[in-house]
């Protein structure tokens, strides 16, 4: 299966969501479901019902993470070499041509993307148009709204 690149903040982000699965939401819903069993009949017992949907969901997140966690890629952008170029965890400060708006962008894996968070997927329009790219380099990026030109104003890996 092919490895899927994901920041060292968010593997550990997945591990600690993990573990709270694991360690707190599993129990609680099991404990809710031997509860709602004592109630009766549980054909009719819609407490049992919807702890029984919430434990798929929550086997189903862990099942997720656990899947995504063995094929990650981990990568310290701290320990990226800095060649001036815009790789995956690169920090990109840009400048809108059209304009003038400063925006700031982390280039992360698809699960770890949060626009409001400055964070955006790898496989995102203005990333794949950003890669390979340097300080003072003008890219054109399609997005939704139409053509847009940003200029990199600084690339960091931090």
């Amino acid at each position: 299966m092919k490895r899927s690149p994901i920041t060292l903040r968010g593997a550990e982000a997945l591990r600690v969501e993990l573990k709270r699965l694991k360690s707190e939401a599993r129990p609680a819903v099991i404990r809710q479901i031997a509860e709602a069993r004592g109630h009766g009949d549980l054909s009719e017992n819609a407490e049992y019902h919807a702890a029984r949907e919430q434990q798929g969901f929550i086997e189903g997140r862990i099942t997720e993470i656990e899947r995504k966690l063995a094929n990650a890629e981990v990568i310290d952008p701290a320990e990226i070499p800095d060649t001036g170029k815009v790789v995956f965890g690169a920090t990109v400060e840009l400048e809108d041509q059209g304009g003038g708006a400063h925006v700031v962008y982390q280039i992360v894996g698809e699960d770890e993307a949060d626009i409001r968070a400055g964070r955006i997927s790898v496989t995102s329009p203005i990333a794949r148009a950003l890669i390979g790219k340097a300080e003072g380099e003008v890219v054109d990026v399609t997005a939704p709204g139409g053509l847009r030109s940003y200029e990199i104003v600084a690339v960091r890996f931090s």
